[in-house]
């Protein structure tokens, strides 16, 4: 196994396992209070969404080709669709014209208005690939473009993708140093077109000083319109509040509640990337239900806790 795709394995057991953290907190507002002040575990299992599902199809793309061709992710992403793991109406239309034979460069694009959706999802999924291709900035940007493309081809979607590519890269050249949120920013700002997302990001840098996670969200958006732009300025926010504590990120994610399985999924993907798998707690691993055979850690490197 290439160490560029073991990368991708931790960022995605950190991924699906936030994904399906996230998605246990959808609860009544007064369950939610008690259970998030009391930092108390949902039981298990955990059922991961959409948005692991649509990430194993870009890991195995990476792990057969290395790279990502637009044609195979619309193959896989219809292949593996199961209705029931949460998509919403806009990818369900768009993976059914897929279904149908309509091409994707195409179809990405008409269900959305004619100008593609820009959605939070294609960033819900690119984590893998920024530790895939961690230290190349150029060769991560195009990439990570590509895999945004085939759903969300409005620039908002693909920007949105690739600043959270630029994060796990960072967060995976990084990992043996001390945590810098400036440099980190910095990196994430300089990766990002201009966009929305990237003044959204810009906005989360000078809010660095905020210690409230509800404040922030306030300022920054918590994903509670599914849209990139409100989505990914808090995550990286997020990141930089406990980068080295997996779970308590974890926990100030779900207390900006908005779209939290998706704020989930993109922090613990890319949070991963600096904390390694065994920065993950071994009783969340576990109660995230199993990944489909084939997407298993090495046993040395699942083993470490």
């Amino acid at each position: 196994m290439s160490a560029p795709y073991e990368r991708a394995l931790v960022s995605l057991t950190g991924l699906s396992v936030g994904d399906a953290f996230g998605e246990r907190f959808f609860l009544p507002h007064d369950a939610l209070r008690v259970a998030i002040e009391a930092r108390t575990p949902p039981p298990g299992p955990w059922r991961y969404t959409d948005d692991t599902e649509m990430t194993l199809s870009v890991v195995e793309l990476l792990r057969e080709q290395g790279t990502i061709d637009g044609d195979a992710l619309a193959r896989r992403l219809v292949g593996r669709f199961d209705p029931m793991r949460g998509y919403g109406p806009g990818a369900k239309r768009l993976l059914d014209k897929l279904r149908a034979g309509d091409a994707w460069q195409v179809a990405c694009r008409e269900v959305f208005r004619g100008v593609g959706s820009f959605g939070n999802g294609a960033a819900a999924r690119v984590a893998p690939l920024g530790a895939f291709f961690a230290g190349d900035d150029a060769r991560c940007r195009r990439e990570a473009e590509q895999s945004a493309l085939v759903t969300h081809a409005h620039p908002e979607g693909v920007a949105g993708a690739i600043a959270v590519a630029a994060a796990a890269s960072f967060a995976q050249q990084t990992r043996e140093q001390p945590f810098d949120p400036q440099a980190f920013m910095a990196h994430v700002l300089a990766n990002t077109p201009a966009s929305l997302v990237r003044d959204g990001i810009e906005e989360a840098r000078q809010t660095l000083g905020e210690g409230s996670v509800g404040l922030a969200a306030q300022r920054l958006g918590n994903g509670s319109g599914v849209t990139a732009a409100d989505t990914v300025p808090l995550c990286v926010w997020l990141l930089c509040q406990r980068p080295d504590d997996f779970l308590e990120t974890l926990w100030l994610t779900v207390s900006a509640l908005g779209d939290r399985d998706t704020t989930c999924a993109i922090v613990g993907g890319v949070l991963a990337c600096r904390v390694g798998v065994e920065g993950i707690p071994a009783f969340m691993r576990a109660a995230r239900e199993p990944l489909p055979p084939g997407f298993a850690l090495p046993v040395a490197a699942s083993a470490q806790e």
